[in-house]
């Protein structure tokens, strides 16, 4: 595939990024696409393994390797390197109904056990996907397939975001008639208001939520199934999927957490990017206000890229884990995913903004300072050392570390613990990770719901094998 000797000759190479100081003036994709004549270079460098493992998705000790959506890297790295650009996107969207979200979230698992990563560079193949996803959109590759004929069934999905989505169209596609359910006011979930439109367009949301639609899959928006909608209003349906997402996060046990002005990550997001959608995007409703983000995963760094283009006098993140190994450590070799530290786009503009990482490591939040009518004015906060003990390794606080600084608004983005139970509670269902599922016939569950929080491309793989178990259940 692609070049025999590409790997030899040409460097991996990304689009270079606006500087922090231009993209944290406004809400725009700050992540160029690379010209023909680049992405040409760099789909060169696939080395035509004996043995791919960037497109198969496996799970060694808990670590993935490869795509789990099985995407057909080396052949559309070929196709491109050839200059057979709508012959390569068609190879992609056999896989990926989603490219256009997982080119510019998915944090590449392919990559990660690309064979020329192995002793070098890996392939820039999320680069390649980009460019792909891109020039369909442009060109209009990328069309309406209503089915041919309707089999006389009908599918309840309660969720819109990457799990519901793939899941309805793939059932869409077999000629069921599915009607997706969304609490939220337009479609999308995590992908629409999840994630900030600097890391994912919203434009391209609505340009397949409106490409779906016109497939004829129908969208029924501002409807909590459980709670707006009774439970029996989907007895009427033949199937019900389940894809409302990990919706419960972890919260933060400390004094003061119920203060004004300490809110869930999420929600924040969420309301950041309404006020986009809804162009207020002059409004600075954080400046000279302190945040502090609690949790240094993807959506605290999302956080802090948010609060900086709301305003934000200052930015700090608490982690209460370790930092990554700057390189691979020993027990994770080739191909598992590397663990490794990395510095985000948030991060990075924080540094140019207030000339510091954010980020602190090994530390957890105490307290958190203030009153009912002030709200927040301060948090404490203390290092801690991970120790281990009969329940494996834990962290303990470090009493004489504790100290307390200044702070306004406090984000706890610590990750989730599962799906809302209210609708599995009015369904008198139980989930299982092992199975697709529940212990009611007919209904079943895919994405962060069934399995806990994970990666957009894994919540899209598990909906395809889901809605493979639906149509075996429906008898189609």
């Amino acid at each position: 595939m692609g070049k025999l000797t590409g790997f030899l000759e040409y460097d991996r190479k990304t689009a270079e990024e606006l500087c922090a100081q231009e993209r944290i003036q406004n809400w725009d994709a700050f992540h160029p696409a690379q010209t023909a004549e680049q992405i040409e270079e760099q789909a060169a460098r696939c080395m035509n393994c004996g043995v791919p493992f960037c497109h198969a998705g496996v799970s060694w000790r808990g670590i993935g390797s490869g795509c789990t959506l099985g995407n057909l890297v080396p052949e559309w790295n070929h196709l491109t390197f050839k200059g057979h650009f709508e012959e390569a996107y068609r190879r992609l969207e056999k896989t990926n109904l989603l490219h256009e979200c997982t080119s510019r979230v998915c944090p590449a698992l392919c990559e990660g056990a690309c064979t020329c990563g192995m002793n070098g560079e890996p392939v820039a193949i999320r680069e390649v996907e980009r460019f792909l996803s891109d020039m369909a959109w442009e060109k209009g590759w990328v069309v309406p397939r209503p089915p041919k004929e309707r089999v006389g069934k009908s599918v309840a999905v309660i969720g819109s975001g990457p799990a519901g989505l793939t899941c309805a169209h793939i059932l869409n596609q077999s000629g069921v008639s599915v009607t997706v359910f969304e609490k939220s006011e337009e479609p999308g979930g995590l992908l629409m208001f999840g994630i900030p439109n600097m890391k994912l367009p919203k434009e391209r949301v609505r340009q397949r939520i409106e490409i779906l639609k016109q497939e004829g899959i129908t969208f029924v928006c501002n409807t909590d199934v459980g709670m707006d909608l009774p439970v029996s209003e989907l007895d009427k349906f033949d199937a019900v999927v389940l894809c409302g997402g990990a919706g419960q996060p972890r919260d933060l046990s400390v004094t003061g957490r119920n203060l004004p002005g300490v809110r869930f990550a999420v929600p924040f997001l969420a309301d950041a990017t309404r006020r986009l959608l809804a162009g207020e995007t002059e409004d600075k409703p954080l400046a000279g206000r302190k945040v502090v983000v609690i949790g240094g995963g993807d959506t605290g760094n999302d956080c802090v890229a948010t609060s900086i283009r709301l305003g934000a006098n200052s930015v700090i993140q608490l982690e209460i884990m370790p930092p990554s190994p700057e390189t691979r450590a020993l027990d994770n070799p080739w191909p598992r995913w590397p663990i490794v530290l990395k510095t985000d786009y948030g991060q990075q503009e924080a540094i140019w903004l207030y000339g510091r990482d954010p980020r602190t490591f090994e530390i957890t939040a105490v307290s958190i300072v203030g009153n009912e009518t002030s709200g927040v004015t301060g948090i404490e906060s203390a290092q801690v050392e991970w120790v281990t003990t009969e329940r494996g390794r834990v962290p303990k606080q470090i009493e004489s570390t504790i100290r307390r600084q200044a702070a306004t608004d406090v984000l706890i983005a610590m990750g989730f613990v599962g799906a809302e139970t209210y609708l599995p509670g009015a369904l008198n269902i139980t989930l299982d990770k092992t199975t697709y599922a529940t212990s009611r016939a007919g209904v079943f569950a895919a994405g962060d719901m069934r399995t806990g929080q994970s990666l957009v491309v894994r919540a899209s793989a598990d909906a395809v094998k889901a809605a493979e178990q639906v149509i075996r259940y429906l008898g189609i």
